[in-house]
């Protein structure tokens, strides 16, 4: 479930972006920008102060990819592992499909270009929020011609796990997966966690690109 009030914190080393993402975030209801950094390093060092202070941190992270000192993938992969908590979403320019497959294994939960519509950085921020995984289809389309096929195929799953595989790929989170299939929450997370297992994936929207791939759902958008 979503929080109430989503808090944002936008990282990119270009002023311009940030104000741009700034003004357009606070016109959204529900969406709170608390923070800003500059490259990834920033980033880090911010959410650590904050949960030193106490304060309230970030439900998500808006991260660009290419900055200096730190880049945003491996900036998602230190965050995520400091703060388990935090989603990041990753918006990067075009070219940066390589980038961008490997922010995929640091655990990112939404990955966007730089020239999607507003309304889809609000709607991947909303997701990544709520615990599932928003992929732009102009990013979604590149990636999964660069992913490699798992060393494991679909072979190894069983029919109840291809259906929990094609329900990660449309963006559902346990919760949702569980309504769908009358089954527990519980039940959902160990399903998809032997999804993964089994494909020796590290992450759902790995699960889903593998899926878009293989033909077993479309591509969003």
């Amino acid at each position: 479930m979503s929080p109430e009030v989503i808090r944002i914190v936008l990282v990119d080393d270009h002023v311009v972006v940030r104000r741009g993402l700034r003004a357009f975030v606070e016109t959204e209801p529900a969406l709170e920008v608390i923070g800003e950094a500059a490259d990834g390093e920033q980033a880090i060092e911010l959410l650590r102060e904050w949960r030193t202070l106490g304060r309230p941190l970030p439900h998500v992270v808006l991260m660009d990819l290419q900055m200096p000192r730190l880049d945003g993938a491996e900036a998602t992969k230190r965050i995520l592992a400091e703060h388990p908590d935090v989603q990041v979403v990753v918006l990067t320019s075009f070219g940066e499909a390589e980038r961008v497959h490997t922010a995929l294994a640091a655990g990112a939960a939404g990955y966007l270009l730089k020239d999607a519509e507003p309304e889809e950085v609000a709607t991947a921020i909303r997701a990544a929020a709520a615990g599932e995984v928003h992929l732009g289809s102009a990013v979604a389309k590149q990636l999964t011609r660069r992913m490699a096929a798992p060393r494991v195929g679909l072979s190894s799953l069983t029919a109840r796990e291809r259906e929990i595989l094609v329900l990660v790929a449309r963006g559902y989170a346990n919760r949702e997966i569980a309504d769908t299939l009358v089954i527990s929450e519980r039940t959902a997370r160990t399903h998809v966690s032997n999804v993964l297992s089994k494909l020796q994936l590290s992450s759902r929207t790995q699960a889903a690109l593998l899926a878009i791939r293989e033909g077993l759902t479309p591509p969003p958008g």
